[in-house]
């Protein structure tokens, strides 16, 4: 084959977020089938220092600071009538890198990562292309849209609406088109088969589903000292971690601290509730160091937060594809309560591998069930990470990666 082009709208390093721990494992396995080009987005200094591990991976690549602002991408893409999210992420910059590479290199492949990257793939690109979609970015901002009220409803529904469009401009364009569980591959080629010209698309098996791993060597729970400052808090200690500034951590973390702690602590007082992850806003910061509540931010290391826990609480209402949050908690060897949104796409064991309940109150008596039991509470996290060690590898999750980048027809023999 010859060489790739892989788009991405993060930098894949370092792995330490959901999309960028896919991302950055994605990338490893394309090196290691090809020379790979990269063009990508940082966030900040901190993106930028992994700027060597990028050029030391890439056969070439185009790094570019992503300075526009959501309220500027907002205005540009009213305008325009796009997206928001394509609108963000969109730099001529990388448009000009990306139009002299094809031009100038033997592209026989473009992997794009996530759909807002799509649009840099020319028309008359006539290569293959692997669309990565992870999820269903549409549905997740139609089910916003549900929920809120208002100017902003009506911008989540527009971006709903525009970003459904654009999804299946994608798959009709793409060779095959990937997201993260059958659940999310399902969701997909419903949308596709109610939209006009769509159909076609998700019958014939051009989408499918590629799922997550996780390294269990790294995710050891003998490989770290549990954080001491969190063992310094009351117990039960019930962590939730995630990018903070995402929209259903919020939601769910806002649900934690809200709704489930304060029926925990009815009957266990000094329990406490650690958010852990990156860019909490102030509605979660203000909270902090009150009620039993303790928001750290971010961390250098998940694994001794997770280690110095009792049990990972993941009660997301609006899930999209396969959290990894829930896997690194069960490779630690950490019981897990848990939504049923949260644990789809994990084909583990309800009640033996992890505790799935629907309701605030359900939630809440799983966490005082595993806290008043802690030898059944370590059988679930030791079942937890046996599951992990032989069912969630990344080796096992990108073992198809090669034929999605060769002979289509072979690829698509057996449908997800």
């Amino acid at each position: 084959m010859g060489e790739i082009l892989f788009l991405a709208h993060r930098i894949p390093f370092p792995p330490d977020r959901g999309d960028k721990i896919r991302s950055h494992h994605v990338l490893k396995a394309l090196a290691a089938l090809a020379p790979v080009h990269v063009a990508t987005f940082c966030d900040d200094e901190q993106d930028r220092a992994f700027e060597p591990d990028l050029a030391n991976l890439a056969a070439s690549y185009r790094l570019v600071e992503r300075s526009k602002s959501l309220p500027v991408a907002g205005v540009q893409a009213l305008a325009s009538g796009r997206p928001i999210s394509l609108t963000a992420f969109y730099d001529k910059q990388l448009e000009a890198y990306v139009r002299d590479l094809l031009a100038e290199r033997d592209i026989d492949t473009v992997y794009v990562f996530s759909g807002q990257m799509a649009q840099y793939v020319p028309g008359e690109f006539r290569g293959r292309v692997v669309a990565d979609l992870v999820d269903v970015d549409s549905a997740k901002f139609e089910a916003y849209a549900a929920k809120g009220r208002g100017f902003r409803s009506w911008m989540e529904r527009r971006e709903g609406r525009l970003l459904r469009q654009e999804e299946a401009r994608i798959c009709a364009g793409a060779s095959v088109t990937l997201l993260i569980s059958g659940a999310e591959v399902g969701l997909l080629r419903s949308r596709l088969a109610s939209d006009s010209h769509g159909e076609r698309y998700g019958e014939h098996g051009r989408v499918r589903a590629m799922g997550n791993g996780l390294d269990a060597a790294y995710f050891d729970p003998g490989a770290v000292s549990p954080e001491p400052r969190m063992i310094e808090k009351g117990a039960p200690r019930i962590v939730f971690t995630g990018q903070m500034d995402y929209a259903p951590n919020i939601e769910a973390a806002t649900r934690a601290i809200d709704r489930v702690l304060p029926l925990v602590r009815q009957t266990c007082p000094d329990a406490t509730l650690h958010i852990v992850g990156r860019n909490p806003p102030p509605v979660l910061r203000d909270r902090s160091g009150r009620d039993g509540i303790e928001v750290w931010g971010r961390v250098d290391d998940i694994r001794p937060w997770l280690t110095a826990a009792d049990v990972a609480l993941v009660p997301l209402e609006i899930a999209r594809g396969v959290q990894n949050k829930v896997l690194e908690a069960m490779a630690m060897g950490l019981p897990v309560v848990l939504s049923p949104g949260a644990a789809i796409g994990i084909d583990a064991l309800d009640g033996r591998d992890f505790a799935m309940r629907d309701g605030d109150a359900a939630m809440a008596q799983a966490v005082l069930d595993l806290a008043r039991a802690p030898e059944a509470a370590k059988l679930m996290g030791a079942a937890a990470r046996t599951w992990i060690v032989g069912n969630a590898s990344w080796e096992a999750a990108l073992a198809r990666l090669p034929e999605y980048l060769g002979t289509m027809s072979e690829a698509l023999t057996d449908v997800a």
